[in-house]
């Protein structure tokens, strides 16, 4: 993808999913950003293993806060996806710049995330009725997708 487009996850929880979304990084060229408090350590195991030899080809970046995360990025358009989204994944058109917002995975983003002035769209991935979420690794890649697809899958092979 060799895109701007950024990842950022406020305070993930799980060890595993982050491994994954690192790996995800690193094979679609995305940037990703976490933002503080995060629920493990970067020598946890399981995070090492699910982003196997992956961490070296990633664009990570650590921020303090969410805060310093929106200081650092500065950016024009950012869409947070949450199950009270008001459009589907799919109905937006992703530039270059465009930050993808997830929240932790027990509990989503804060409501005063979502509520913030700064937010484009609350987006939603479609799912059946009654089902509480998706993992957080895999709405990260299900969003990232749809954005690099918009963008011809560029640089793949």
């Amino acid at each position: 993808m060799e895109t701007a487009i950024r990842v950022l996850v406020d305070q993930p929880e799980i060890p595993g999913n982050t491994g994954n979304l690192i790996r995800l990084a690193a094979v679609t060229g995305v940037e990703l950003h976490l933002a503080e408090p995060l629920g493990f350590d970067f020598a946890d195991a399981k995070l090492r293993r699910a982003g196997l030899d992956y961490h070296d080809l990633a664009v990570l970046t650590v921020h303090p806060s969410l805060e310093a995360a929106y200081a650092a990025l500065a950016p024009e358009r950012i869409f947070a996806f949450t199950g009270e989204g008001t459009v589907a994944h799919t109905s937006i058109s992703y530039r270059d710049g465009d930050v993808l917002l997830f929240g932790r995975e027990s509990t989503g983003l804060d409501e005063e995330v979502k509520a913030d002035p700064r937010i484009t769209q609350r987006v939603r991935i479609p799912m059946l009725a009654s089902r509480r979420s998706l993992n957080l690794a895999n709405s990260v890649s299900i969003a990232v997708y749809e954005a690099w697809r918009q963008d011809g899958f560029s640089g793949a092979v």
